[in-house]
């Protein structure tokens, strides 16, 4: 057991087989044709990934950013050399593949431009705020917090001028992700769309 839970690839492999034995045994539960069980996977999908993303978000506003002022500076280049580095890079690719993922469902679907123009019943409505608000924070990570990030963390040559100005920056675009995050959350859970 410590050998299976000691490798996060080995955990991982595991987990991805048991979820395809539970889409195969569960296969015309909601459907059985390709679209059916492609719309599963795909749900299932952006599940995994949305979860990735947004519990990486709540981590760094919840648990990394203010526990790093009681840190104590010899201890402080452990978070910022590794730990952040890597949860950086599931967070930022966590969000792309949510947003791919949501935008596949609803074009394979037929609801995306009704959705996206914000133009169909209130069903539409609801998860197309959900899906701009979504969009928004995915652009929020890959064009404000990850440069920022990036400076801040020493990862690119930056002054120290640069990095106290990336600082706000990177801190204010991850708590308007959070604030972000409750209404895009409510809409996505109760806008009853495939």
């Amino acid at each position: 057991m410590a050998k299976l839970f000691g490798n996060l690839h080995l955990v991982l492999a595991v987990g991805l087989v048991l979820a395809i034995i539970v889409i195969i045994s569960f296969t015309g539960y909601t459907g059985d044709t390709a679209q059916d069980i492609s719309n599963d996977i795909l749900h299932w999908l952006h599940l995994f990934f949305g979860v990735m993303w947004i519990g990486l978000l709540y981590y760094f506003n919840f648990v990394q950013v203010p526990t790093m002022p009681k840190v104590p500076a010899e201890l402080k280049k452990g978070v910022t050399g590794y730990i952040a580095p890597s949860a950086l890079f599931w967070f930022r690719w966590g969000a792309l593949f949510t947003v791919l993922t949501g935008l596949a469902i609803a074009f394979q679907n037929h609801f995306a431009i009704p959705a996206l123009t914000l133009s169909g019943g209130p069903g539409d409505v609801m998860i197309g705020i959900g899906m701009w608000i979504a969009i928004l924070m995915f652009l929020n990570v890959w064009l404000v917090i990850w440069p920022a990030q990036k400076k801040i963390l020493g990862l690119v040559e930056a002054t120290d001028a640069a990095k106290a100005k990336a600082a706000p920056i990177g801190l204010i675009a991850s708590r308007a992700n959070t604030l972000l995050s409750l209404p895009m959350f409510y809409c996505m859970v109760n806008a009853n769309l495939s």
